[in-house]
């Protein structure tokens, strides 16, 4: 039986953090042991955004925790563990970080990441009136710019599609104009529709 399979039996078909049953996906806990299904688990994309922090946390969603930090298997334990630690500052969360038990193996798997350390905030590309821009969407540049090492002119007003998020750098995107491919900062920019 492939890990798909015995995922899919054990989570019957639902997210294994929050229940949900649409766009489920294989997630590989980082620093897992082994990949194998103690270590993976099915998730929705709502969790999985959230857990690569793709999306800023939505704490009303993750008062599944309560519930999916009981299961047995070792990967939904430190998933629990790491996003009840990103929202410790809700006193729900805080309360249930204070019953979770992880024995020292895991605890140290869970700590890997170095989430207990952080505070939940995330950190997003937005667009200069603050929205939030995705992979994929269509912009439209706020002011004219000269392209460093071009002789291209991007002109205010330009629209640029499909637009590819820059992962370690959340002020800057990069688009297509006049074919060339080039890097714009977000706070010359404006998601179209917005």
């Amino acid at each position: 039986m492939k890990l798909e399979e015995k995922l899919l039996a054990r989570s019957e078909n639902k997210c294994e953090l929050c229940n949900a049953g649409a766009s489920l996906t294989i997630y590989e806990v980082p620093y897992a042991p082994h990949k194998d299904e103690d270590g993976c688990m099915m998730i929705c994309q709502t969790c999985l955004s959230q857990l690569d922090k793709k999306a800023a946390l939505d704490s009303t969603h993750w008062n599944c925790l309560t519930t999916s930090m009981w299961s047995e298997v070792s990967g939904i334990q430190v998933v629990s563990w790491r996003m009840l630690n990103r929202l410790r500052n809700e006193s729900w969360a805080s309360d249930q970080l204070d019953m979770l038990y992880l024995d020292d193996e895991k605890l140290e798997w869970a700590k890997r990441t170095g989430d207990h350390e952080n505070d939940s905030d995330v950190d997003l590309h937005k667009d200069c009136n603050g929205q939030i821009l995705l992979d994929g969407d269509t912009v439209v540049l706020t002011k004219s710019l000269d392209v460093k090492g071009s002789t291209l002119n991007a002109k205010m007003g330009t629209v640029v599609k499909n637009i590819k998020l820059v992962n370690d750098n959340t002020e800057q995107i990069e688009g297509k104009i006049e074919g060339q491919l080039i890097v714009i900062l977000t706070k010359y920019i404006r998601k179209q529709g917005a």
